[in-house]
This record gives structure tokens, sequence and C-alpha cells, in this order.
């Protein structure tokens, strides 16, 4: 972009292609509703047989045309709208500096170079100084000629003006040219290939048109989206939106509204569940175990989401970076009384098995939640990395046995919790946090922070191996508002403490490489656990011990794996670790109803279990 292009461009023609944009995307959203919620349902009512087949398979086809192009059409929008807004700024600039200069008489040439005429006193001769040209140096950007650098000042006192007026020139121009090339590279992008044919390769592409749009906005992104706000103040700002400008940033960029803490429930929901879809395709046809793992938790999400039940399904985050993040919730945490957010630990990621059993022991302890209390919520949040136990992860910075994951899992867990208090509608909620495993420790790493865990009125541990403090009035909400499930056979309540964990971690490494994580917990805990027990687990005291101070509530013993007499004449169990919310016959009944009763603000009907 040269000085020319940018004194002609209009920044308002660019937002008014925008508006056009973004009506054709919701001519295209509006036509897909119709053919989903009215053609097609009603031909699957009326209609049977191979011809009704055939329909219906047509339908779905201009279903996801007309999906593609609200989608294309909305990432069209969002980077006009971006382009726009960014322009502007470099453009103002350069005609105030064209203002300036005309002003003094100077002169501009095609390049940004600027005369300026002669001035002040030779005193050789007694007349006045030449006047000459100058070209821009901003310092940051390619420099013309320059300002003179023989090191005296130039009595022509035109000579300064001009020079920066030139700067000015120049450094309008050349922000003006990397906006350009930012925006033009992202708008080539989003080209659809001719034919009605949109499968996982055209969402593929769809999914690198949005990294593509949401790069070149970056800038666009800092100025508008209070993103290194709290999440109170991006409540008010998504509140202060109008209807059009929502469209635009649900549109353009699904990825960060859709994860954004201080957005509503619905809200975040929506988006996720529209770039699911693209993020599932991002992933088809990669052969590294990591996609491929991630690809299986993916799918069988868009699964269950398409699979109506109550409580309802809420997809509040999703996204693939490090193990993946996903964060569900059952029931609308919005608009319930009572919300919980339950953190896992050892060995979560996100796959099918996520997907299927810790997806799961969220809906369980909602479903019987809503027997005691209808207006409750429960969500599981997977927002961080939790270690895996691995032979590698055993002993590098992720290890279980660290602290490393919950102390970077910690802030963003309180960021969410920040966010449900923001966007919750009730006078007075009633917010519990549940940490199982290693993710005890991050929950209790995320009441040390301070201020605490925000909005959280209880805390409930189960299968801990110590929360990082030493009593349960440590974790800032009161001793009586914290609860502890710890079964007898759950080998991970029965880690051995620093003192006596010399030969622990040895024992869990081999324990890992002999037998997976089961093998890899037996193995510290026979590694490193002396005779008689005491109360000090690997993170802290042991919070079912009488000297943590916690409600400890009943549980089911769990049942046995392995039989180990002498290890703390106890018999342990890796299964006993997982059943902690799990109604079904066979498996921890009482335990599930306990939290099930915290969580909908019942503590009343918590049957309590004497301390350790």
């Amino acid at each position: 972009m040269d000085l020319e292009t940018l004194k002609s461009v209009a920044p308002s023609g660019y937002a008014d292609a925008a508006d056009g944009y973004r009506a054709v995307s919701d001519m295209a959203d509006a036509a897909k509703d119709r053919v989903d919620r009215q053609i097609a349902a009603s031909l699957r009512k009326a209609e049977e047989g191979e011809a009704a087949d055939a329909a219906l398979k047509q339908l779905r086809r201009l279903s996801e045309n007309f999906h593609y192009t609200q989608v294309e059409c909305g990432l069209i929008s969002g980077a006009l709208n971006g382009f726009s807004s960014e322009i502007t700024a470099p453009r103002r600039r350069l005609l105030e500096a064209l203002d300036d200069a005309k002003a003094l008489s100077y002169s501009v040439d095609a390049d940004g170079g600027v005369g300026y005429p002669a001035g002040g006193g030779n005193e050789a001769t007694g007349g006045e100084l030449p006047g000459g040209t100058v070209q821009g140096n901003t310092g940051r950007y390619t420099p013309g000629l320059g300002p003179d650098d023989s090191g005296l000042h130039s009595p022509n006192p035109h000579r300064a003006k001009a020079q920066d007026i030139a700067d000015r020139i120049a450094h309008a121009v050349q922000e003006a040219t990397e906006t350009d090339v930012r925006y033009s590279g992202a708008l080539a992008r989003l080209r659809a290939a001719p034919g009605l044919g949109v499968g996982i390769g055209t969402w593929a592409d769809v999914a690198s048109d949005v990294q593509a749009v949401s790069s070149a906005a970056s800038r666009y992104l800092q100025d508008h989206i209070p993103l290194d706000k709290t999440p109170a103040d991006r409540k008010q700002w998504w509140d202060g939106l109008s209807a059009e400008q929502r469209d635009e940033y649900k549109r353009a960029f699904p990825e960060l509204i859709g994860n954004l803490d201080g957005i509503p429930s619905a809200i975040r929901d929506e988006v996720n569940r529209e770039n699911l879809p693209l993020l599932i395709a991002s992933l088809e046809g990669k052969d590294d175990e990591d996609s491929r793992t991630k690809l299986g938790g993916l799918k069988r999400i868009q699964e269950r989401l398409n699979t109506v039940g109550a409580p309802p399904m809420y997809l509040l985050g999703i996204g693939d970076e490090g193990n993946g993040r996903a964060i569900i919730s059952f029931g609308d945490p919005d608009t319930s009384k009572n919300i919980s957010a339950y953190v896992p630990g050892l060995d979560t990621k996100l796959d099918k098995e996520f997907a299927d059993g810790t997806v799961n022991r969220a809906f369980y302890t909602a479903k019987l939640g809503r027997e005691m209390n209808p207006s409750t919520a429960s969500i599981v949040w997977l927002g961080y990395d939790a270690p895996q136990m691995t032979p590698l992860e055993l002993f590098s910075g992720s290890s279980v046995m660290l602290t490393n994951n919950a102390e970077l899992g910690a802030p963003a867990y309180n960021s969410f919790m920040s966010g449900i208090a923001a966007t919750n509608e009730s006078a007075d909620p009633h917010v519990t946090a549940i940490g199982h495993s290693y993710g005890s420790l991050t929950v209790g790493t995320a009441a040390k922070q301070p201020g605490g865990i925000p909005g959280v009125d209880d805390i409930v541990l189960v299968g801990s191996p110590g929360a990082g403090v030493d009593k349960a009035s440590d974790l800032g909400i009161g001793k009586d508002h914290v609860w502890v499930g710890s079964a007898d056979n759950d080998v991970v309540t029965r880690l051995p403490s620093h003192e006596e964990g010399g030969s622990a971690l040895l024992g869990g490494g081999l324990g890992a490489v002999a037998g997976g994580p089961a093998g890899a917990l037996l193995g510290a805990a026979a590694g490193g656990r002396a005779s008689d027990r005491d109360d000090d687990l690997w993170f802290g005291k042991d919070p079912a011990s009488a000297a943590f101070g916690a409600n400890r509530f009943k549980t089911l013993p769990g049942p046995t794996l392995v039989s180990m007499p002498d290890v703390w004449n106890s018999d342990l169990s890796f299964d006993a670790h997982s059943n902690y919310f799990n109604p079904e016959a066979g498996k921890d009944q009482v335990s599930a109803r306990n939290i099930a009763a915290v969580i909908a603000g019942e503590p009343g009907y918590v049957s309590r279990e004497k301390p350790r």
C-alpha cells in the first residue's frame, strides 16, 4: 500500500461490505434452521421408505451447504470489519500529516518525501539557507534517505518540521501496509471451491480459515475484546454489544468467544457447538497418536451433544491445546441456583474415556443433585493438563509427583469460576468446587490463590493424595464447608509422604513400566509407605484425617483388585479410586449421593463417617 492508496481508502466502505456479508450469513443460518427444523422434521414424520431416505439425504446436503455459507460469510464479515477498524488509525494520521504539510506550504511527493522552502540565515553569504526534500524514517520501519545524519543541526527551521511530517507519513503508510498484507492473506483463503459438496475436506479448509482470520485480526481483538480484563468486565462488555456485534464476534472468532470466561453459558454452548465440527475436521487425516486420541474424544462429545437428554448438556469450552480442553455442564450454570465444577486428575485427557467415563461423573452428580433440588447444574472442567501416568511423564516436569500442573491449572480454574459468578442470574448462588485425585490438589492450590476460588461456598475432595494444605480451614471457606470422601481401598489416598517417599518415585516409575497407571500407584505405595501409618500424604495432610479437620462423608470401600497385606495391612485397589461419583450397582452409590447432597445445598442429607 502506498501513500495515494491509503489516502483514498474508505474504511466505511469495508464496514458496509461486512454488513452485507453478515446479512448473507444470517439468511443462510435462517435457511439452515428451516431445512432442519421444518422441512426435514416434517418429512421424517410423514414419509418412510427409500424415497424419503433419499430426500432426507439431499436435505442434509443442503443444510450443510447453508451451514458452510453461514460460517464463511461470517468470517468474511469479521475480517472486513477488522480491516475497516485497523486501517482507520493510520489513514487518520496520514491525513493529519498531509494537512500540516499543506498549512506550511510544504510539498509531498508520491513516495512520501516532504519538500521544504529556504529559510533561516546563512552567516557566510548573508542570504537564506536553501530548502530541500526529506524522506521519512520512523526507526521501526525501512527508511528512505532518512534525516540528516551528519551530526549537525540544520539552521533552516523548516527542515525539522518537514522531517517530522515525513516520519509520520512513513509510519502511517508502513502500518497500513502491514495491516493490508495480514487481511489480504486471510481474505484470500476465504474462497469456496465450485460445486455443492461440503465434506470433511471442506470443513478442514474452514477450520484453517478461522485460524487465518483470527491471526490477521489479532490487533483488532486486542483493541476490541477485553482479553486482559476480568470475567466480570467481559460480561459487562458482552452485555453492552448490539445483537449484530455479538453475531459478528461469534462467527468471526468462535474459538475465542466459546472459551472466554465471562461470556454467558448459552452463548458459549452455541458457539462451541458450531466450532466443534471445525475442530474435528482440523484433526481428520492426521496420523500422529495425539491427534487420533483427541479426535476420538471430540467425536464422542459430538455424539453426546446430538443426543437429547436430561439434564441438558452445555459445551462451555473445547480445544486441542496441550492434552486437550473440554468443559461440559449438565444443566445451565447461569440459571441454576446450585452449581458445581469438578476438576479431574490423574491420567485425564481429551479422549473417548474422558467423553464417556469422566463426563459421566458430572452427569451423575447433576442427575442426583436435581432429585434433591431441580435448580442444579454440574460441570466437568478439563481446562488444564492433568498429569499423565506414563514412564516419560512420571519423571518429567508434569509428573503426578509434582505440583507443576496444579500450579498452572489453578489460575485457569479460578478464572472459569469467576466467569460462572459473573454470568449466574441467581441472587445468591450456591457454588461447589470438586477435586478428584490430582484434581483435589488443583482445587486446593486454587483455594490458596489471593481471594480464594471466586464464589465458592463448599469444597469436595475425593480420592485425594493431599490438597496442598494441612488443615481444612486453610482452604478459605471454613472447615465446616470442606467435605472429603476417601474409600478404604483407594490406593491414591494411601500414597506416602515426601519424608517416606524416597523410594516411592522409583517404585512408581517401575510400576508404570510394568503395569500402567495402576502399577505406578501401587509401586509408589509399596516403595515408600511405612507400616505405621501417619496423617501425611504426598501433597500434605490426609484430607480424611482428624488432623485435617474436614467433614468426612461415607463411601463404600471399593472393590479389591490386588491384595497387598504387607502394605499398611490393607487391601488396595485402583478401581476404588474411580467409583466415587457412580450410583450404578457395583459402584459407590453412597458416595455419589453424598456428593450430590453437598452440591444441591442439602448437607443434612449427607451421611457422615468418622475421620481416620
